[in-house]
């Protein structure tokens, strides 16, 4: 919905108001708060029980050695309910078989940089760095949860080689996947993963398959002009930036580890010319699939349509349980229900001030979870109009622009599948695109009615929450404090308009001269919550409104001190975002819930990874 229609329409109404002598305030707050959810873009994102996956199939859930685990043989998968936890990496396999059985491999076993056709993937093994790798960090919860592995494994050499590419695990063959995308706009052709290995899937004690990827770990024939590494400070921001968002309870791809090689990798990090030597690093990514939009859409831009439509039957198997395989409507179905996914996806990043940075269509999961983590930033102060990755010129992926990208993005996903549907339903998936914008604006009002402490329906919830954005927009007051110290705050004190120091995000709120009105409209609001203390209120509110998340700030302090080889910040920053809804000493002490320090608007982030 275009910014030009609402204000069309507004003049109208103000027209018709001249003549009417009736002041039209709840229908104009109302287009307000539309123009602010595509302008601002916040929302809410639940995924349901829609959206859960299939236990894996044979032969992939044959690779569980049930005989290691069963001590009471109580469980039905042969897992003890005690101790569930390799302590050895001894027999714990992964296995490419499930992909490799269902697509064709590259017929070219070379690696080197070229066009390539009629597959999905190619058998392309990791290049190990040349020096001594440390082991910076790792995710104790995705080592021992998703991977059922005690966590004093990763002390171990095995371990280590392992997660820095320099040993193949047996049952694994090594992928790189072809995809293209749109970025910034433009069809770019082919992309793929230029610096990534998919080194197989692991069904853990849960039944659920993870692929596990390397980040960093040597060219494909998809790198193009790179030099297939990473570098330390991108890194970094991508394993602690992962694991917080899945903390935040979005959906994301995580992070089992980090290493650190002193392999000079060199990096123009501004695209100014001053070319540095970084040191490498490897992330070890795990997700349940990294297919993305530009999967589907190298296929159907290259007319490999057979091969399309068996990628996108896979998807549907292995993760839309819900969508009838063998039925007519399933690409409908399957686009309806990414359509939904993604909007609730975008709109759960923005109820937490997150912006990606390069919403490029091969960014985009086609499971509806955050990947790719690059120039991303969690906004301070709040504006939107703020674009964390500083490649980005004319600011086509700032924060309030997301929901539209998505949109954009969705569409290019459309027409890759179009060869698939008939005319008919290529007009059915026309008018599910439609669709879009009110699912999204449900999800804003739903995501902001809950971090504001409302229960109930109320019309004039939607006034409120546009009013509110308003004033936080006009004194540049913290986005994430805010809310949070609306949390906090007891209601008498608000009443009393007594806002203390330790409040200091609502005292640059108040500033606003409309703020005291604002003030009275919420407590108004607030009586009419069914039966709801004051206490039931704040802690309601605090359960959704983060006290901490991962700033620019936090991670370059991190990455100059890794930079030294001292990965105590990364520790602590583990420690503390793994509990965001929480108020911790340390976090306190570390000022983590204060204002921004003033260097920290001065901080850039690029491409440049």
């Amino acid at each position: 919905m275009g910014v030009c229609w609402i204000f069309a329409k507004m003049r109208r109404m103000a027209a018709q108001r001249t003549l009417t002598g009736t002041i039209l305030k709840r229908d104009i707050m109302r287009m307000m708060l539309v123009w602010l959810i595509w302008e601002s873009t916040f929302g809410i994102f639940s995924r349901g029980e829609i959206t859960k996956y299939k236990a894996a199939a044979e032969p992939e859930c044959n690779s569980i050695d049930t005989h290691f685990y069963s001590i009471n043989g109580d469980d039905t998968l042969g897992y003890s309910k005690v101790n569930y936890k390799r302590s050895s990496m001894d027999g714990w396999n992964l296995t490419s078989q499930k992909l490799i059985d269902s697509f064709p491999l590259d017929s070219i076993k070379q690696n080197y940089v070229r066009q390539v056709r009629d597959c999905i993937f190619s058998a392309i093994q990791p290049t190990p760095f040349k020096s001594a790798v440390t082991l910076a960090a790792v995710s104790k919860e995705v080592v021992e949860d998703l991977f059922d592995l005690d966590v004093s494994i990763t002390k171990t050499k095995e371990f280590i080689q392992f997660v820095s590419g320099a040993k193949v695990l047996p049952g694994s063959i090594s992928l790189a996947h072809r995809y293209g995308g749109h970025q910034f706009g433009v069809w770019s052709g082919q992309l793929g993963d230029g610096r990534a290995h998919l080194l197989g899937a692991y069904v853990n004690r849960h039944g659920t398959r993870w692929e596990l990827q390397l980040k960093g770990s040597g060219k494909t024939p998809y790198s193009r002009d790179g030099d297939g590494r990473a570098v330390l400070r991108s890194s970094l921001r991508e394993f602690l930036c992962s694991e917080a968002l899945n903390y935040l309870e979005i959906p994301t791809s995580r992070a089992a580890s980090l290493v650190i090689s002193n392999d000079d990798v060199k990096r123009d990090n501004f695209y100014n010319g001053n070319v540095k030597n970084e040191k490498g690093a490897i992330v070890l990514r795990v997700a349940k699939s990294w297919f993305r939009f530009g999967s589907l859409e190298i296929l159907a831009y290259s007319g490999e349509i057979e091969l399309l439509r068996k990628l996108v039957d896979f998807v549907i198997e292995q993760h839309f349980p819900l969508i009838n395989a063998t039925g007519s409507n399933k690409y409908l179905e399957f686009f309806s229900q990414v359509v939904t996914d993604t909007s609730y996806l975008i709109a759960r990043w923005m109820s937490v001030g997150f912006a990606h940075g390069v919403c490029n269509t091969d960014n985009f999961s086609i499971i509806s979870i955050t990947i790719d983590y690059g120039p991303f930033g969690f906004m301070d102060y709040y504006d939107p109009n703020f674009v964390p990755n500083t490649s980005d010129d004319e600011g086509r992926y700032k924060i309030g622009n997301q929901a539209n990208v998505g949109r954009y993005n969705l569409d290019k996903l459309k027409k890759a599948l179009n060869p698939l549907l008939e005319h008919k339903q290529q007009l059915l998936a026309e008018q599910i695109l439609k669709g879009y914008p009110g699912l999204y604006q449900a999800k804003f009002v739903e995501l902001f009615k809950a971090k504001l402490g409302l229960s109930g329906l109320d019309d004039s919830d939607e006034f409120l929450i546009a009013f509110l954005l308003k004033l936080m927009e006009d004194t540049r007051a913290d986005f994430t404090m805010t809310f949070r110290q609306l949390s906090e705050i007891y209601k008498q004190d608000l009443e009393v308009k007594s806002i203390s120091k330790e409040y200091w995000a609502l005292q640059d709120l108040a500033k606003h001269k409309k703020f005291s009105h604002w003030i009275n409209l919420y407590l108004l609001r607030l009586k009419s919550n069914a039966i709801d203390s004051d206490d039931a209120r704040r802690i309601r509110m605090q359960s959704v409104n983060p006290r901490y998340i991962f700033r620019n700030w936090m991670a370059e302090s991190a990455i100059k001190k890794a930079e030294r080889n001292d990965f105590s910040e990364i520790h602590l920053l583990q420690k503390i975002l793994r509990h965001p809804f929480t108020k911790q000493a340390e976090a306190e002490e570390a000022g983590y819930s204060s204002r921004p320090p003033p260097w920290a608007k001065d901080l850039r982030v690029s491409c440049s990874s």
